[in-house]
């Protein structure tokens, strides 16, 4: 773990403010809105990565107090919970390390945490900061109606002849209540994770960061063991109410998971195939244009779970790092 320096101490100011700052600019940009507090994990990112954990911290505090002092203490919980607190858990994850040999590897050698183990984390901590943000506003099937009537209504107005039967906003209602959150959560694990590759990738380059360079198509999968939250998470969805909510945000932020971990695979699996780029280009975009495809993707995340570990010499960083 990298000492506490007045470097590291005002990086963690300057990505904390600068973490408020974007989480704030979303509020006046609506149409980019997602994509911007998504953007504001990078800061937090990038000064853990290359800082350390002390780092990360100061800025994780310092934006929930710009943001607090800005807005209000409600947008300072939001954007703590769902976007700073998992950024900060992600470059902390990211920089432990340990010696091969207690792994059964080779000696002076240095064992990073699994890639698998941090996206499995990304997807616990985007499922409770989202349960925690529902608890604060009151998410749940009547609120959800309420965006339905809404929803409904607008088109109303701009459609006078437009007219559904109660049967069917009924079954709307219903199928929002839990399509939002699964859609919700799965958009915030990609987003968030786009994000750790960006930073990592900005403070490799800078020549800060502690973790190698991996492979990511042979490396990124998912734990065996987030197949059981997500099985879990289809359980709950058919029990309604709250844990049918619950349910769909795992099923949501798990699934995103597998479906990162299937792409990962689909390149990993189509090394070296003349029709490869064509092949690529294919499942990207009907993923984009359609809705099934992404199940054949999330299919191969499913049976392609494994635990790989990016290996390093050990030497003087061996020092700078925690033990797993």
């Amino acid at each position: 773990m990298k000492t506490l320096t007045p470097t590291s101490i005002a990086t963690g100011l300057v990505a904390g403010v600068t973490a408020a700052l974007l989480s704030l600019s979303a509020n006046a940009q609506s149409s980019f809105a997602i994509v911007l507090y998504a953007a504001s994990a990078l800061p937090i990112l990038i000064a853990g990565l290359g800082w350390g954990n002390a780092s990360a911290f100061i800025a994780v505090v310092a934006g929930g107090i710009t943001a607090s002092a800005l807005v209000s203490s409600n947008f300072a919980a939001l954007i703590v919970l769902i976007t700073l607190i998992p950024a900060g858990w992600l470059s902390n994850l990211a920089n432990l390390a340990r010696p091969a040999s207690e792994l059964g590897g080779p000696e002076n050698a240095l064992a990073w945490y699994p890639l698998s183990n941090i996206l499995a984390h990304l997807a616990i901590m985007v499922t409770l900061g989202m349960i925690a943000v529902g608890a604060i506003v009151g998410y749940n099937d009547a609120m959800a109606g309420k965006l339905v009537d809404i929803v409904i209504e607008t088109l109303k107005a701009q459609e006078p002849l437009y007219n559904p039967d109660a049967a069917a906003i009924a079954q709307l209602k219903t199928v929002f209540s839990l399509a939002l959150p699964l859609v919700q959560g799965a958009l915030w694990v990609f987003l968030l994770f786009a994000a750790y590759y960006i930073a990592t990738f900005i403070v490799r380059v800078s020549g800060k960061g502690l973790r190698p360079r991996e492979d990511m198509p042979s490396t990124l999968r998912m734990h065996r063991n987030a197949i059981f939250f997500f099985l879990a998470g289809l359980v709950l969805s058919f029990m309604g109410g709250v844990p049918a909510i619950i349910g769909a945000l795992v099923c949501g932020t798990f699934g995103a998971g597998f479906v990162l971990a299937g792409f990962a695979s689909l390149h990993f699996r189509t090394r070296g195939k003349p029709w490869r780029l064509m092949a690529l280009w294919f499942a990207y975009i009907s993923v984009l244009l359609f809705t099934i495809p992404v199940f054949v993707i999330l299919l191969m995340g499913l049976m392609d779970t494994r635990r790989a570990i990016a290996l390093t010499p050990a030497g003087p960083a061996e020092k700078k790092n925690q033990n797993i």
